[in-house]
């Protein structure tokens, strides 16, 4: 069973709203989008960035427009953000290559550091959807095991 990990506030939270704003990052590998929420500083720019140049593609870097339809959590860009990425002390670099309306599979909070070296499989509640969720906080080579787990599926113990 997934440990119930508790959500943030900015995410979730009774009732389940259909659509919110997050202050995020999302980038798509392989049709599937991992959302990458941390406080300002915490890497998530760095992160999608990293995530792009191993073939990952931008949905959105700053703030993300989630909404829920049926099962899924889908993330888009906000105008007039659409298509920028920071690059910290180097400034805002622009893409053409961005998708919209792509689900979200994974979360990863970079404020968090996992407890044990095999962690329990974790979920948030995201906009009354469960999504795993990743303590991405200190994790060695976490873009590479990102686009694995994005491209793979995840060992999981009967």
């Amino acid at each position: 069973m997934p440990d119930r990990s508790p959500p943030d506030a900015s995410l979730s939270g009774p009732p389940a709203p259909a659509r919110l704003v997050a202050h995020a990052a999302a980038v798509a590998i392989d049709g599937r989008a991992v959302l990458i929420q941390g406080a300002s500083g915490s890497g998530k720019s760095g992160l999608a960035l990293r995530l792009i140049a191993l073939g990952g593609v931008l949905v959105a870097d700053d703030r993300v427009a989630l909404e829920r339809r049926g099962a899924s959590v889908i993330a888009r860009a906000v105008d007039p953000l659409r298509g920028l990425v920071e690059a910290r002390g180097v400034g805002l670099l622009r893409t053409d290559q961005v998708l919209d309306d792509v689900a979200i599979a994974t979360v990863v909070d970079l404020d968090f550091a996992p407890a044990a070296r095999m962690p329990q499989l974790r979920v948030i509640d995201l906009l009354g959807t469960d999504v795993e969720l990743i303590f991405g906080r200190g994790v060695p080579n976490l873009d590479a095991v990102l686009v694995f787990m994005m491209r793979n599926a995840r060992y999981q113990e009967k």
